[in-house]
């Protein structure tokens, strides 16, 4: 490797995104897609946890809105899903410890549309299905006993093929407007390039910065 010279190349962000996403799923043991995600209540309190990457490409919009995105599913009444609905807004982090990267995304959040929510739902294995229908994501729990009754009274419910989709089940995509690439590098000068989108749907920009 040039150490005059930055090994993260100003090239299309998205592609970046795929060559780096590509790498990860050969080196990561477990959970490639995996990334934390940041939210903010109204008043600008901040939360953060991990979530499974979907989706996600230049043209991953419905309506062939511009601006691309990255797509992520949740209990939309769960913590992180009030805090979506309350501000439309988050960052995404991927860190793959393997090849010692980081990929920060940032942008405004839009819900994914009804058939999509339904199509991902009910591609998962059946057990997810009726692990996430029975579940009141982040509410109190009484006991443990009281989730299994419920899984159990869905299977009953539903001996087979799909259960529905809950209405509260659904995706976000988040639209990026500011997409960073960190290497490692030895020493601590590590190598980073910020991409930053030009507008609704515009161009990219790009700027190196200081480690």
């Amino acid at each position: 490797m040039d150490d005059q010279h930055s090994a993260v190349p100003a090239t299309d962000p998205f592609a970046l995104f795929d060559a780096w996403f590509a790498e990860a799923k050969e080196s990561e043991p477990n959970d490639p897609n995996a990334m934390a995600l940041a939210t903010a209540e109204k008043d600008g309190a901040p939360s953060v946890r991990m979530v499974l990457l979907k989706d996600h490409g230049p043209n991953e919009r419905e309506g062939g809105g511009a601006g691309g995105g990255f797509v992520f599913y949740t209990n939309a009444e769960s913590r992180k899903g009030r805090e979506i609905r309350a501000n439309m807004q988050a960052a995404l982090l991927f860190h793959w410890k393997s090849l010692r990267r980081q990929i920060r995304i940032e942008g405004p959040l839009e819900e994914v549309g009804a058939q999509q929510a339904d199509a991902y739902f009910h591609s998962r294995a059946r057990a997810s299905q009726i692990a996430s229908a029975a579940s009141d994501q982040s509410r109190p729990l009484a006991d443990r006993a009281d989730y299994l009754a419920r899984i159990e009274a869905l299977e009953e419910e539903y001996p087979e093929g799909d259960i529905p989709r809950p209405p509260h089940w659904t995706g976000f995509r988040l639209i990026p407007r500011r997409i960073e690439f960190w290497l490692d590098r030895p020493g601590r000068a590590h190598d980073r390039r910020l991409f930053t989108r030009d507008g609704a749907g515009g161009g990219w920009s790009d700027t190196l910065l200081y480690p």
